[in-house]
């Protein structure tokens, strides 16, 4: 049933006093890479079994899960997968979003984050379908590095035309996406600095998680956001920004003119560090997985079914109510506890893996 749903009242805080304005919706949980931070082929092969599609989402079920999420306070949606380019008509999804309305009356930010390998065919439909901005991942420049990361042997040259597509059709300003892995692509950071400087678009060098179980995370792989500033910082100075918004993830740092000030022109970048220096405090994010359950954290263990509500004909209200309950009994801080767990608590506690409800 879909009767008109009166809001609640705003803002919907969670334990902590955070707010909710950020879905983070994955509309599948199938790659065309195999990343070994994310879905290594050891574990996602030929044989893993992968959600049937009656168990995902329609577009119709998430627009109306997210319609519900508006009326509590979500101003920004961001698509992941998995690969959301691999979701079969995701152009009509993102029309169906683009046409929400938060209660005042302003449109949804609606982002998407994508590996690349589609992005060149697709850009223009995905801007003409209502698509603001995108992210794309890229964990280094050289082919043969990058070739080894997403272990599938897709070049390079593809994602870096996929990214000049979506710049010629507005997708912008774009994201770029960095997981840094210590003994593995460290040597790439500063051809990745020099790279974008000055493009318009904004490098994010990531700290390599421990998100879900199956990718071997070790503490000595991460290298630890400030050594990633010291480096940069030492060719291409920097300079501190303050946050754009409540509840941002990436620190940011401008690159500095001859006098030591924020060069607009040249950009800035940003450093998102999960691992040793915890952003939990003012987290807005809540993420939706491809088969509807919602989860509270990267690094949740469980998740709620709202699937079930509607597939149930429940009512808006009821779906409403759910989440409101849901939201306002959050007290998830993984980053922040990270450090007071057993170096062995990956492998005791079950964690949702980052394929199945995107970063």
């Amino acid at each position: 049933m879909t009767e008109p749903y009166t809001p609640p009242v705003l803002p919907l805080l969670d334990k902590r006093q955070r707010p909710l304005r950020d879905l983070r919706i994955s509309v599948t949980d199938r790659c065309n890479f195999r990343c070994n931070y994310c879905m290594p082929k050891q574990v996602f092969d030929q044989n893993y079994r992968y959600l049937p599609h009656t168990a995902l989402l329609s577009f119709e079920e998430i627009t109306r899960i997210t319609k519900v999420f508006v009326a509590h306070g979500i101003e920004k949606i961001r698509l992941t997968g998995g690969e959301p380019l691999l979701r079969k008509n995701i152009e009509r999804l993102i029309e169906q979003l683009a046409a929400l309305r938060t209660p005042a009356g302003r449109t949804l930010d609606v982002t998407l984050t994508t590996n690349g390998a589609l992005l060149a065919r697709k850009a223009h439909a995905l801007k003409a379908a209502g698509l603001q901005r995108v992210t794309v991942s890229l964990d280094a420049l050289d082919d043969a590095v990058f070739r080894r990361m997403n272990d599938v042997d897709f070049p390079v040259a593809e994602v870096l035309a996929g990214i000049e597509a979506a710049q010629e059709a507005g997708l912008g300003p774009i994201k770029i996406n960095m997981v840094v892995k210590r003994g593995t692509n460290e040597n790439e950071i500063l051809p990745m600095a020099r790279r974008f400087k000055g493009s318009g678009m904004v490098l994010r060098l990531i700290e390599y998680m421990d998100v879900g179980a199956t990718n071997g995370w070790r503490m000595n792989e991460v290298l630890p956001s400030s050594e990633v500033i010291k480096l940069i910082g030492d060719e291409l100075p920097l300079v501190p920004l303050e946050p754009s918004r409540p509840g941002e993830t990436a620190a940011r740092w401008g690159y500095a003119d001859a006098a030591g000030r924020h060069d607009p022109v040249a950009g800035e970048i940003g450093l998102i560090s999960s691992v040793t220096q915890a952003f939990c405090g003012d987290c807005n994010r809540a993420r939706l997985s491809t088969e509807g359950k919602l989860y509270l954290c990267l690094f949740a263990s469980h998740g709620y079914d709202l699937r079930a509500l509607i597939r149930a004909d429940g009512a808006d209200a009821d779906l409403g109510a759910a989440i409101g309950r849901i939201w306002q009994d959050r007290t998830d801080h993984y980053s922040e506890l990270r450090s007071a767990l057993p170096a062995d608590a990956g492998s005791v506690i079950r964690r949702v893996e980052m394929s199945y409800i995107g970063g």
